[in-house]
């Protein structure tokens, strides 16, 4: 897992985000500080201990969507040639999800189909506490 800030691995370490506990005592997991973009786009990848590791996923909630990124420099990874860059780090049939606030993106739609075979976008619907309705998010996947 990458995270872009320490103190948010060590909650993980010590075991203060009780959603994510599972995922942290799995003997597959580790996490590393790092920023995502860069690492998405350079030939080491990921992972600095094994350069050029590929994965069989890559799952992505950072921004908010594909165009309301929180900085601008991510804005290219949502490109194709960004995509082509992450498609270096994934094994052979490997996938790459992305959680969207907004609903799905044509354009965004477009860059991935680019780059990956087989390419869709789920509008997934909830009951959202917060606003006593219902909210709606879109995760796509691209294999």
């Amino acid at each position: 897992m990458v995270e872009a800030v320490e103190e948010v691995i060590r909650w993980h370490e010590r075991r203060l985000l009780p959603d994510v506990l599972g995922l942290c005592a799995d003997p597959r997991t580790r996490l590393q500080n790092g920023d995502f973009f860069a690492m998405a786009t350079c030939a080491v990848g990921f992972d600095p201990t094994m350069p050029r590791r590929r994965f069989d996923a890559t799952l992505l909630d950072i921004d908010h969507t594909s165009r309301h990124v929180l900085h601008p420099s991510h804005a290219a990874f949502y490109t194709s040639a960004g995509l082509r860059c992450l498609t270096l780090h994934l094994r052979p049939g490997g996938v790459f999800a992305l959680w969207s606030d907004d609903p799905p993106d044509s354009e965004f739609l477009a860059a991935l189909n680019e780059v990956f075979a087989v390419v869709r976008a789920e509008v997934v619907r909830f009951s959202n506490p917060i606003t006593g309705g219902e909210s709606a998010n879109t995760v796509y996947i691209a294999r």
